[in-house]
């Protein structure tokens, strides 16, 4: 199963860390800074839905210096 995560950084973050150890995170596949609405976009894969959450609310939220994230599930491949 694969997930998209858009990520908001806080004012002051250092970003290229954030996306070094986002890159580092076991279950995130790719990890971007992009511009527009969001700072980073990370590619999420995990065997379900379950395995997803866990990645983005106990490995990604545990990350200092993200503020927020939107989660968005691949319905197919």
């Amino acid at each position: 199963m694969k997930a998209f995560v858009e990520i908001k950084i806080e004012a002051g973050a250092n970003i290229e860390r954030i996306i070094q150890l986002l890159r580092s995170t076991e279950g995130v596949k790719e990890a971007f800074a992009v511009t527009g609405h969001t700072d980073i976009i990370a590619s999420v894969e995990a065997s379900d839905l379950k395995g997803i959450a866990d990645v983005v609310t106990q490995k990604i939220h545990a990350i200092k210096g993200i503020d927020n994230t939107e989660t968005m599930v691949c319905v197919e491949d």
